[in-house]
């Protein structure tokens, strides 16, 4: 927990290569369609590698980075625990196994494709998907509870991303600096 928050700081857990790659190869077969819930759910709640904190924080760094969240995320937790190798080793781990599951369903799709099944299969599975997406943002936003700047800033960037459709680049490039500005400003 962060010292400044009122908390004890608790030391990091020690995790091993092992401990990285076997964490984000799970993570990797299980999280087809989006990592996001999971990873919060695997490093948090479960393996507890970070604080809910630790998590919200991480993750607005790997939005802002650019790939893919959860890819960004496997190189930074790996370099927080291992250094490069550890980077390297959570990053193997969370890409390996699904690239190889994901040609195999790409053979299989392109002979499928075109059965009423294989639609309704899809159709089903985007419903699941909107509902993993709508209660990761509640948990992703609950550390934000009592921060009045941080959720202004939030809503800031919803408004102007998803109401207003302004250029994610543009947004990020004004709010990042006003929300390390207000994030100074509340910590003195």
């Amino acid at each position: 927990m962060h010292a400044e928050s009122g908390s004890p700081t608790l030391s990091p857990p020690s995790v091993t290569l092992r401990d990285l790659f076997s964490g984000f190869l799970s993570l990797g077969l299980t999280s087809f369609g989006g990592a996001l819930p999971l990873a919060r759910r695997a490093f948090v709640e479960k393996r507890k590698w970070l604080t809910p904190e630790e998590f919200t924080e991480l993750l607005g760094l790997c939005q802002f980075l650019p790939g893919g969240n959860v890819i960004n995320m496997s190189v930074a937790i790996g370099m927080r625990f291992r250094g490069l190798a550890g980077a390297f080793t959570a990053l193997l781990g969370f890409v390996g196994g699904p690239a190889l599951i994901v040609i195999g369903l790409g053979v299989l799709y392109e002979r499928t494709q075109d059965l009423p099944t294989v639609h309704h299969l899809f159709a089903g599975l985007s419903a699941a998907a909107a509902g993993l997406l709508i209660s990761t943002a509640i948990k992703v936003a609950l550390p934000l509870r009592g921060k009045p700047a941080a959720i202004a800033i939030a809503v800031l960037g919803f408004i102007a991303i998803a109401l207003l459709r302004l250029p994610l680049v543009p947004t990020m490039l004004v709010l990042t600096p006003l929300s390390i500005f207000i994030a100074s400003r509340t910590a003195r």
